[in-house]
């Protein structure tokens, strides 16, 4: 039922489509508010909150479990039909579609199959170059949070977007670890997704993300300065877009930028990809959703840990709202 490409995949993604499946794009093509959501998004906010303040309202005179269950029952239809009417009805999850394409070679292919059966031969892949097999419903997100212990196991309180679906986790590393795990997959042709605070030192028009861009402090005669936990702990900073790295350059085993494919159409950067400076990274890059392969046992270890619970307000859950 959701287009999304297979390094695009967090929990929330694996929710999804572990319930709904998997359609090519072609097939269920972006409608004009998917690529323009904003209004959407605002419209959706809005909705929301009314209904909770009314349910506030019903608690306060005293409404029954059973008239409760039947009010939110009705805000979530009505919250279903706005998104059909705005991004269109979406494929059943077990109807057959037929895919016809041609490939790289030229070779023409047809596929019938249903979205959840799609979905199930796609996470069977073959990693690229190694020829190893590896399942992408066992991505897990790293990320970088200086605010909490490093080598444990973070989530956020009614972060979620699938009843009784995968819980939304971190596993909480120094930045080294993150890196050292991002060129590992890079170097097997394995694309990362990756959450960050795009809206920091950026040219969206150029494509360029680097921390030398703009020097606030110069031109004010200010101290702006802060550190990543400070820019987190006063709001200033936090996850608000995913894109996805394709390339890095390395120079004596040391990354020095990163090629970025970003979401903003073919008229933004070149041809829709950024230059993230390694430095950038450092300050502005939260997340990565890595294969299990790539990290050590240490790491994986860490996802069996009972996770520290953040607030339902905490900038790591930002991404993922």
């Amino acid at each position: 039922m959701v287009h999304i490409r297979a390094n695009f995949y967090d929990s929330v993604a694996a929710n999804l489509v572990q319930k709904y499946g998997i359609v090519p794009h072609s097939l269920y093509p972006d409608a004009v508010n998917a690529e323009s959501s904003s209004s959407m998004g605002r419209l959706i906010t809005t909705k929301l909150k009314r209904d909770a303040l009314r349910l506030r309202s019903l608690i306060s005179n005293a409404a029954s479990a059973d008239e409760l269950g039947k009010e939110k029952q009705k805000m979530l239809q009505e919250v279903h039909m706005m998104l059909t009417l705005m991004l269109g009805p979406p494929p059943s999850p077990v109807k057959d579609f037929t895919w016809a394409y041609y490939d790289k070679a030229g070779a023409f292919h047809s596929v019938t199959t249903t979205p959840k059966a799609f979905a199930e031969q796609l996470s069977t892949l073959k990693a690229i170059k190694t020829g190893s097999g590896w399942d992408f419903h066992k991505l897990f997100s790293l990320v970088h949070d200086p605010r909490n212990p490093y080598y444990r196991l973070l989530t956020v309180d009614y972060l979620g977007n699938v009843s009784e679906g995968r819980p939304i986790t971190y596993v909480n590393v120094p930045m080294t670890v993150m890196k050292d795990a991002c060129i590992a997959m890079l170097k097997q042709g394995i694309p990362v997704f990756f959450g960050s605070d795009v809206s920091k030192y950026s040219d969206s028009i150029e494509g360029i993300m680097d921390t030398k861009l703009f020097d606030y402090e110069l031109a004010f005669n200010v101290h702006l300065g802060m550190t990543k936990a400070e820019r987190l702990e006063t709001g200033i900073s936090a996850m608000n877009h995913a894109m996805v790295l394709t390339a890095v350059h390395v120079e004596d085993e040391k990354p020095v930028r990163w090629r970025v494919e970003n979401s903003w159409s073919k008229e933004r950067g070149d041809q829709g990809y950024f230059v993230m400076s390694d430095e950038w990274m450092d300050e502005y890059v939260y997340q990565a959703v890595v294969d299990p392969s790539f990290v050590s046992k240490e790491i994986r270890d860490v996802l069996k840990q009972d996770p520290i619970r953040l607030p339902p307000w905490d900038p790591l859950g930002a991404l993922a709202d």
